[in-house]
């Protein structure tokens, strides 16, 4: 049976910098064929901002679908169901689909829908990402702009749930597996580190907090969490249940003037050391560097004493997957290369030291 195609949920409140992250995931794609399905109705629509970072390795504008008929979590078997079929039954399928819903959506029915029986064979949500203006959240505001967002809400007449701001935030990070604190440039390091403590609090155990500025964030952090988000719907339970499930049935961010590189508030380094003697054990030693440094993601190759195949090793948080995929070639140094990657700030030497340890 063929692997199931990873989708990734992009999830927050108007202008809290979705469109601008997804934007800065496909300039940086890495060569990821990206299909994306945006449910812009009531926003500002696809401004072409989107359109300006595909490429044809990318993404083609036939791999961008518009949902326009209201709220995603609201519509979803008579709009995202057909769409996600339709992408599902081409033969040139993508690597990855990313979703963005409209800022109102509550995540948790759109993930419910991935149960359906018309996709649950063909696709997975990888993640959940709950993008947060960190700005406004830290002003207790949640948007940054208020009156848009009751504007859009007032356009949909599909709209089935009403409910403030403030339990549409529990709601939309009680489903996250990674809060992205946006525009968190805006902010002192007293105000980040509060707020960052906050969400962790506030988020389900293992939920990776991370801070931006301007989206951006590296890809191989946003997509490839592997979480299988649909069978784990118990633990993501809305806060609050003002939703009537259809599956029961059967902005643009402000121009801040900073010149920083393309992942300022990230960093990544390779660590080598030689072969291993026991898989198990590494795995249980990488994990627990992790969870000491608080490492995004880790991910490499190791050669094992006495075996001939290259073990391979993804690491998300404290999650560690390893498998051996081919055989060593001649010409191939047998030795262990990890790349970590983490917040910037990471003690690389201490990293360095405990992995070689």
């Amino acid at each position: 049976m063929p692997a199931k195609i990873p989708a990734t949920v992009v999830t927050g409140f108007l202008g809290a910098g979705k469109t601008t992250l997804i934007r800065h995931m496909l300039q940086n794609a890495e060569g990821k064929r990206i299909a994306l399905i945006i449910n812009e109705f009531g926003d500002l629509g696809v401004d072409g901002d989107i359109l300006k970072g595909c490429g044809d390795e990318t993404c083609m504008e036939d791999d961008i679908m518009e949902l326009s008929n209201g709220c995603i979590c609201c519509t979803v078997a008579d709009d995202f169901i057909p769409t996600m079929e339709k992408l599902l039954a081409r033969e040139d399928k993508p690597d990855h689909i990313v979703i963005e819903t409209s800022g109102l959506a509550l995540p948790q029915p759109l993930v419910r829908a991935f149960n359906w029986p018309e996709i649950s064979t063909q696709v997975t949500v990888d993640g959940v990402v709950t993008v947060v203006d960190g700005k406004a959240v830290s002003d207790g505001r949640f948007a940054h702009n208020v009156e848009a967002v009751d504007a859009q809400r007032k356009l949909d007449e599909n709209l089935d749930h009403e409910m403030p701001l403030s339990e549409l935030f529990e709601d939309q990070v009680a489903c996250a597996d990674m809060i992205v604190v946006n525009k968190s440039d805006l902010l002192g390091e007293t105000e980040i580190d509060t707020l960052m403590g906050t969400l962790k609090q506030d988020s389900r155990d293992g939920v990776q907090v991370v801070r931006t500025s301007m989206g951006r964030m590296p890809v191989d952090v946003l997509l490839g969490q592997g979480v299988g988000a649909e069978a784990d719907l118990d633990a993501r339970h809305e806060v609050h249940h003002h939703h009537l499930d259809h599956d029961d049935d059967d902005h643009h961010e402000d121009d801040h003037h900073h010149h920083h590189h393309d992942h300022d508030d990230f960093q990544s380094f390779v660590v080598t050391r030689p072969e291993i003697d026991d898989p198990k054990a590494f795995a249980e030693q990488v994990a627990d560097v992790i969870r000491t440094h608080d490492i995004l993601r880790l991910k490499g190759f190791a050669a094992v004493e006495g075996k001939p195949m290259r073990l391979t090793i993804q690491a998300v948080g404290p999650r560690v997957d390893t498998y051996f995929d081919r055989v060593f070639t001649a010409d191939e140094t047998r030795q262990t290369r990890l790349v970590v990657i983490g917040q910037a700030g990471l003690d690389e030497a201490a990293i360095t030291a405990a992995l070689l340890a």
